[in-house]
């Protein structure tokens, strides 16, 4: 196949896989609690599989998404930037995941991969594919963050020494709330409307994105979800969790994107945490763990250049 033929079916068949994989490894990782197996259609075409976790021993909430969907008109969060595409139809498949940990000490996390095909008279004109994972912890910890920007870089290397450095960029720029001028965690990639490598690379990108969000994340989980905690912790954890909240329901694209397209509002808001608290005009106390996070995670870092890690 040439990289002028994108294959659906290829991407379909990979994230599928990549839903089972992520499933297991994250039932596995909690050893109390399963996915709730969720199979749905859309009146307008396609359909998906949402996989939730609830009152894990690990994760008091964790979903993952498979879907794929068909339209007969891009919404308006779609041709903002692409008027030409303005009246297509359009096809979308991918699996997004957001896990919420139990333990304040365990960070919460997001990944997603993507494909996205904009069709007229029923022929390709545009494709893409877009995706990334990103860290939001709730309490400071130097090693953790290191380990995931250390293996979000390798994700990268096989495509260009400038990668990384690009996608983490740019997902700095993305998870950012301009309303609270803070990121929203720790970041590590994010990348869209990529296509300008042919199918076959950014496919085989997208693939290394997908495969690397597990062995990013379960080590940070097993080496924090025994750590004792109290009171405080829980209620800074609540208190942060309404970040999240405030994000995805302000800011994220793809939230937007779902509901703009009539898509399953239990799929869309899966990623809302179960329990939550907002607290008025909350400032941590000076030189507390809650303060440092404030002061030295919640902003656009070089973390592996001022960890000593060589790029």
């Amino acid at each position: 196949m040439n990289d002028t033929e994108p294959s659906t079916q290829q991407v379909i068949a990979y994230l599928r896989e990549l839903h089972d994989r992520i499933t297991n490894a994250l039932q596995q990782a909690d050893g109390g609690a399963r996915f709730r197996h969720d199979r749905w259609q859309r009146p307008e075409g396609g359909g998906g599989e949402s996989r939730v976790l609830r009152d894990g021993a690990v994760f008091e909430q964790a979903g993952i998404n498979f879907s794929h969907v068909m339209g007969g008109k891009l919404p308006a969060s779609a041709t903002a930037q692409r008027p030409e595409l303005e009246g297509a139809s359009f096809e979308a498949t991918g699996v997004s995941l957001v896990i919420h940990p139990r333990n304040p000490y365990v960070p919460t996390s997001h990944a997603n991969v993507r494909f996205f095909m904009a069709l007229k008279d029923g022929l390709p004109a545009a494709w893409w594919f877009g995706g990334g994972f990103d860290l939001t912890p709730y309490y400071p910890f130097d090693d953790d963050v290191l380990h995931w920007h250390r293996t979000s870089k390798a994700a990268c290397d096989p495509f260009g020494p400038e990668v990384y450095a690009k996608y983490k960029d740019w997902c700095d720029r993305y998870f950012y709330l301009k309303h609270r001028n803070e990121t929203r965690g720790v970041g590590g990639l994010f990348f869209d409307d990529l296509n300008e490598w042919g199918f076959e690379k950014s496919f085989a990108f997208m693939r290394s994105v997908g495969d690397h969000y597990v062995p990013a994340y379960l080590p940070i989980v097993e080496r924090r979800r025994d750590t004792p905690y109290g009171e405080r912790e829980r209620n800074f954890q609540l208190y942060r969790r309404g970040r999240y909240v405030e994000f995805n329901l302000v800011c994220d694209r793809g939230t937007i994107f779902g509901l703009q397209t009539g898509g399953r509002i239990e799929s869309i808001l899966m990623s809302l945490p179960p329990l939550v608290r907002w607290e008025y005009d909350y400032k941590p106390a000076p030189g507390t763990p809650e303060a440092r996070l404030y002061q030295d995670f919640l902003r656009p870092r070089d973390w592996l250049r001022e960890m000593g890690h060589s790029r």
